[in-house]
């Protein structure tokens, strides 16, 4: 059922609210675990560091299509940057994983990082499940990927918490590599779905 033009202006602002809420969180969070990871030597931190770049360049992709009067006019180029922005993820902690699973870079104990963890596991369904309600409503693939990407997140930071706790407690170097392999495997997912379109909206 179509929706008014007052009601489109409404959700278009509150997608961009989110969307800067989002770029904000994001941008706290890649410092925190690009730095952290690096000092730990942690291809899981690394990754999820940069999971965070990739949602910044996401929403602003979203924040850049809904800049216009007529956001569909820039909706499947919209789609086409975020499905980008997965695959390179992917392909990089891939990577930084088997290298790590090979041993080479021993990740060490980060609590630091389980706290950052711990944290996006509450504040990223929040964020997603807001966005996607707003996105769906409108009729916006773009918006909805964007919310998914946001909600990958939440799935990244539970792996990123098993990976990080189980080295902490059993030192179990390996969880880490393969929690990062795990990050890897659900962007390519994401990023396969975003390069389609979301279906919810048609």
């Amino acid at each position: 059922m179509p929706i008014s033009s007052t009601r489109q202006t409404v959700l278009a602002r509150r997608i961009r609210w989110l969307v800067t809420a989002t770029i904000t969180y994001n941008v706290i969070e890649a410092v925190i675990a690009l730095t952290e990871g690096t000092r730990v030597s942690s291809s899981a931190l690394i990754g999820f560091g940069l999971d965070s770049v990739v949602e910044v360049s996401s929403a602003a992709v979203v924040a850049w299509q809904f800049s216009t009067k007529d956001p569909e006019t820039r909706e499947k180029t919209a789609l086409r940057l975020i499905a980008f922005s997965f695959f390179a993820l992917a392909a990089y902690v891939a990577a930084d994983a088997t290298l790590s699973l090979l041993g080479i870079g021993e990740p060490r104990p980060s609590p630091i990082g389980i706290g950052l963890a711990a944290a996006s596991l509450i504040v990223m369904p929040v964020l997603s499940w807001a966005q996607r309600r707003a996105g769906r409503e409108y009729g916006s693939r773009s918006a909805v990927a964007d919310s998914k990407q946001t909600l990958l997140c939440a799935y990244l930071s539970a792996a990123l918490l098993a990976g990080l706790v189980l080295n902490a407690l059993f030192g179990w170097t390996w969880a880490d590599g393969a929690a990062a392999l795990v990050i890897a495997g659900i962007a390519v997912r994401e990023g396969l779905n975003a390069w389609r379109g979301d279906p919810c909206c048609s």
